[in-house]
């Protein structure tokens, strides 16, 4: 017969919102469902009623409810990837940034950062290939989709991870994307303030613009600003986030009508045709990323370069990436 637990949150879970502890810890257990017994006060944080995103620290107790059996259980389908034989050459291979503490990846398009249904390999399991003596793993600190290329901040050890991880949290970490969008936003620079909620599709997690107060919804920010366009046609974006939610600038950029090229989720242009010779794959890149060094040592400043799909796109175009400041890009 199933029991509450009371389960001591370890060093290793500092900073995890709670939905991906317990996507962690019960893997079986939707996200639906979860929301149900945080919303009735079933789950319950150092106990205090709490909420999906809240922010778990090592020592915080989670209370968990009596489950069905196979919360426990990861779904047949979902295989734990181990690495394989060239993954530690493979991630070198697209080092960006690297020292006694952190690497910056160049994550390419296509490549998941994280297990899933039908992910067989993701950049999680090949960092097992990258453990050290003292048998310490490097470490996630945040997330890419798995169509957006660029920026991808590891840790080599926990306590890194840990100062790394309060950074995204207190928004210290600077982040600026680049896309290629249909049409061409007005007024050229401005901001896109919504609420966003997920969806739960049969192709995985969606997210829509929802009501301020709605169960689940968060408040999500974005500035962006046209770099350059193609008559009315297309527009170059830099994006730059505030806030950090699951397809975020994805969702924001359909959200004002003008949708990121290739996305299959989102872009929603009736009659309209890519451009000849441009691939039909996510336009994104997570361009540059600027973050106080965890340990004192100044600032991390890594920017990626085009992966081979945009930089198609922007030769096409007549787009100059290198024509573009960085430092331009990174001003408010």
């Amino acid at each position: 017969m199933a029991t509450v637990e009371t389960i001591t949150v370890g060093e290793d879970e500092a900073g995890m919102r709670l939905d991906r502890w317990f996507k962690a810890h019960y893997p079986g257990l939707s996200f639906v469902a979860l929301q149900k017994l945080t919303r009735t006060g079933q789950v319950r944080l150092d106990g205090k009623r709490c909420d999906t995103s809240s922010r778990i620290e090592p020592g915080n107790v989670v209370r968990v409810p009596p489950l069905a059996t196979d919360a426990k259980n990861v779904p047949q389908r979902e295989e734990k990837a181990e690495p394989l034989e060239g993954d530690a050459k493979f991630l070198k291979s697209i080092v960006l940034y690297e020292d006694d503490d952190v690497m910056v990846l160049n994550k390419p398009a296509g490549l998941s950062v994280q297990g899933g249904s039908g992910v067989h390999r993701h950049v999680d399991a090949m960092l097992q290939s990258l453990v050290d003596k003292r048998g310490q793993v490097p470490r996630l600190v945040h997330r890419l989709d798995k169509d957006t290329a660029g920026c991808l901040v590891i840790a080599k050890r926990r306590l890194i991870a840990a100062g790394l991880a309060a950074s995204f949290r207190s928004r210290h970490a600077k982040k600026t994307y680049w896309a290629l969008v249909a049409g061409v936003p007005h007024p050229k620079q401005g901001k896109i303030s919504t609420w966003l909620a997920k969806d739960e599709e049969k192709d995985g997690e969606k997210m829509r613009i929802a009501r301020h107060g709605e169960e689940g919804a968060s408040h999500a920010l974005t500035h962006y600003s046209v770099v350059d366009n193609a008559g009315q046609t297309l527009a170059w974006l830099s994006l730059k986030p505030v806030t950090g939610r699951t397809h975020q600038l994805r969702a924001h950029t359909a959200h004002i009508g003008h949708p990121i090229v290739g996305d299959p989720k989102y872009f929603d242009k009736r009659d309209w045709e890519l451009p000849g010779g441009m691939q039909n794959k996510l336009h994104l890149l997570a361009r540059r990323i600027i973050l106080p060094h965890p340990n004192g040592k100044g600032i991390i400043d890594v920017t990626a370069p085009l992966p081979p799909h945009m930089k198609q796109s922007w030769n096409l175009l007549g787009f100059d990436a290198a024509s573009y400041d960085p430092d331009l890009d990174d001003e408010d």
